[in-house]
């Protein structure tokens, strides 16, 4: 079992764990996420929330089917359904008291010196007066997130930028495993993983589900980043998002990638 003691915490969650096959907006999964970051918030960790979901919503919403369609067509549902998102997370999260700020990035931020230190001096201005940041790739200019599950990297950049502790990665699996679940029953998880070698990544897979655009290689992609930068990543199981919980308080199974893993040590928090 594994336990964190990290402050500043990235949270990634996908767009299959916050939505219905539908593509509407599992408001359920939703208000229970708000809940446990506001409570993680209210145990004095600064907290970054990067979510997918506008472009799953959006659908929904302009009766957009969720396959066969053009990338402007989910460059409209994104403009469309980020505006819904972000709706649902400013009032959910009143009602305990925190208030949020929207961000929309583009995963080339880091690519310019004066956009990435603008970037960088909004996280703070932001976590210092007590803000819970929402991120999310701007998929209505960017077609790069929306084709390749630009969410797993971004979740990795904006770890880097906030100089984070740690990075959760809430999925739709429980980890990384020897073969995909889904397909043999006999798979076994894999909890820590210290070194990314070509036998790890031949076990990744492709999106989970049809709602979701990332998947285990892009997951590996961002655990190198944020490896690199000294930052371990988690990936857990959003079936039950207080899965947040056990990751500081009772210990949680799902796969923690070292950052060593990269060449890299720091304090490293497992107890």
């Amino acid at each position: 079992m594994l336990v964190f003691n990290a402050n500043c915490v990235v949270i990634k969650v996908g767009s299959s764990t916050l939505t219905y096959s539908t593509g509407m907006l599992n408001l359920r999964k939703l208000e229970d996420l708000v809940k446990c970051i506001a409570d993680l918030k209210n145990s004095g960790k600064r907290i970054v929330l990067v979510s997918s979901g506008s472009v799953a919503a959006g659908f929904a919403k302009m009766s957009f089917p969720t396959h066969k369609i053009k990338t402007e067509e989910k460059q409209a549902a994104a403009a469309v359904g980020q505006c819904e998102l972000m709706s649902m997370y400013s009032s959910l999260f009143a009602t305990y008291g925190h208030k949020v700020a929207q961000i929309l990035l583009t995963k080339d931020v880091v690519e310019d010196d004066v956009r990435k230190t603008n970037a960088i001096n909004t996280f703070n201005v932001l976590l210092d007066t007590g803000c819970i940041p929402i991120v999310n790739e701007n998929d209505t200019i960017s077609s790069e997130g929306i084709n390749f599950g630009g969410n797993d990297t971004l979740a990795a950049i904006v770890a880097r930028l906030c100089e984070a502790e740690l990075l959760i990665n809430i999925s739709d699996i429980d980890g990384l495993f020897t073969e995909d679940p889904r397909k043999n029953p006999n798979a076994k998880l894999i909890e820590h993983v210290q070194d990314i070698t070509p036998e790890i990544e031949a076990m990744a897979s492709g999106a989970g589900t049809g709602r979701g655009t990332g998947g285990m290689q892009a997951k590996l992609q961002a655990a190198k980043m944020a490896g690199e930068a000294g930052i371990p990543m988690l990936i857990v199981n959003g079936s039950n998002i207080k899965v947040l919980y056990d990751v500081f308080e009772g210990g949680c199974s799902g796969t923690v990638f070292e950052p060593g893993c990269c060449g890299v040590r720091r304090n490293f928090y497992i107890f």
